[in-house]
């Protein structure tokens, strides 16, 4: 169990007893706090500006309805939200997820954990997130259109360039992103990129989509180099088939992986041959077929499929979670150390439980936290910055060679703030210690606001 200071237990049970209802946001702050203690004790100004009650408050918290009608003209009702954490370095910036599963906790526990992620980054972007309990499985393509101009319309007045800059997450995709930068330019009567990663007609730059899995990759390669080690000849587990995880299938087939699963909310497949060539092509069908299951991978390439089970009971090298928050439990932690995993790579946000996480510590396994794998993707977005202003597009080659400098920079920046907080090789407690202290100093500097 980590051990923390008076102060931060403190804070950590007020919030425990004012959102106990908001278990995943909980997790999150309490998984950050506790990084903290050394680098609390040795810096009062934290406690005495109270540093932690006001960085885990949001700074605002939208809540709307969305009424719409389905293809046989029934009327909907959903809940949108917009949660605004913290814009001491710059507009929020985030995904918006769409899911039935969506509530508050998890919004807020999102906004929370991009403060870090871009604080990381390295660019001057604040932290938030949004989305809906709208659920596009088993939607057709011209209802999920009519959401989004519907969800739009509500969230267009409280959106911008300078003020908020929501991307795609779960169940918001390029696609998505599309209509819903469409109906926000109708609707301001000008072009502004109130949409972050523009794609289709507005793509700036190579490796958009791919981008997060990408540095995903990146970062597990950067930390198998500290061990003299590659992540080539390496047998890989990846859960998960969207965006994330297909960037992630690319890019570690191209330096020499074998990724052997995929997973979905039905379960997951296991294929020893490795997926290659036309079945990471086949993972954008599955992707757009709206349908959430990877049995139809198994069908299509006559390979074992487990149903409703996880993929971590496989033996391998490197495990990449890129489904979701909390996939990866305790016991699947003590099935990938018994097989020999060396490291367990986030490409979703919180995606090993608090219980996994002291398990892999404890038992000196590489863990690198979402925060920091996708902060490569953040800091991505100076370059389709630097492009949209010049107008130009750089090559595919040229950008991903500036993706993988990033992430080295990043995966630095994260192992000397673990050697700060006392806790040398612990990348968990490096990515939250580097992030607090940057956006904590821009805290201090403007005081109350």
């Amino acid at each position: 169990m980590v051990k923390i200071n008076s102060y931060i237990a403190k804070v950590l049970e007020t919030l425990e007893k004012k959102y106990s209802g908001e278990t995943e946001f909980v997790q999150a702050a309490t998984a950050v706090f506790q990084s903290l203690s050394q680098i609390i004790e040795q810096n009062p100004v934290y406690k005495d500006k109270k540093i932690l009650e006001r960085i885990v408050e949001p700074e605002r918290v939208l809540i709307f309805r969305i009424p719409w009608r389905n293809e046989r003209g029934e009327l909907q009702i959903n809940m949108g939200y917009s949660v605004g954490f913290n814009s001491v370095l710059g507009p929020y910036k985030g995904g918006l997820r769409f899911h039935p599963l969506v509530n508050l906790s998890i919004l807020k526990f999102l906004g929370f954990e991009q403060i870090f992620q871009n604080a990381l980054a390295g660019l001057l972007l604040g932290g938030g997130t949004g989305g809906s309990d709208f659920n596009p499985c088993g939607k057709s393509e011209d209802e999920i259109e009519t959401f989004c101009q519907v969800f739009m319309t509500s969230l267009f007045r409280y959106i911008g360039s300078e003020t908020d800059v929501p991307a795609g997450d779960i169940g918001v995709g390029e696609r998505e992103i599309a209509w819903l930068l469409g109906v926000y330019c109708r609707l301001k009567n000008h072009f502004e990129g109130g949409a972050a990663n523009k794609w289709g007609e507005w793509e700036s730059s190579h490796l958009c989509p791919e981008v997060t899995g990408y540095s995903v990759s990146y970062f597990a390669e950067e930390m198998l180099n500290t061990q003299k080690q590659t992540i080539n000849g390496k047998k890989v587990a990846v859960s998960g088939f969207g965006n994330v995880a297909w960037g992630v299938v690319k890019k570690v087939s191209e330096i020499g992986g074998k990724v052997i699963t995929l997973s979905g909310p039905d379960g997951f497949i296991l294929d020893k041959d490795g997926i290659q060539g036309e079945k990471i092509d086949y993972m954008l069908e599955m992707r757009n077929g709206g349908n959430g299951r990877v049995k139809t991978f198994a069908d299509r390439f006559k390979v074992p499929f487990f149903s409703h089970e996880r993929p971590w009971s496989v033996p391998v090298d490197i495990a990449f979670p890129c489904a979701c928050e909390n996939e990866l439990n305790e016991k699947d932690a003590e099935a990938l150390i018994k097989n020999g995993c060396l490291a367990i790579t986030e490409g979703a946000n919180m995606a090993v439980t608090a219980k996994a996480a002291e398990l892999l510590r404890d038992n000196k396994i590489f863990h690198a936290p979402g925060k920091a794998t996708n902060a490569g993707k953040v800091a991505f977005s100076r370059l389709e910055v630097m492009q949209n202003n010049a107008k130009t597009t750089l090559k595919r080659q040229e950008v991903d060679g500036k993706l993988c400098q990033i992430v080295k920079n990043i995966h630095r920046n994260c192992l000397s703030a673990a050697e700060k907080a006392g806790t040398p090789g612990d990348y968990v407690n490096g990515a939250n210690v580097a992030g607090f202290m940057r956006v904590s100093q821009v805290m201090i500097d403007q005081g109350l606001v």
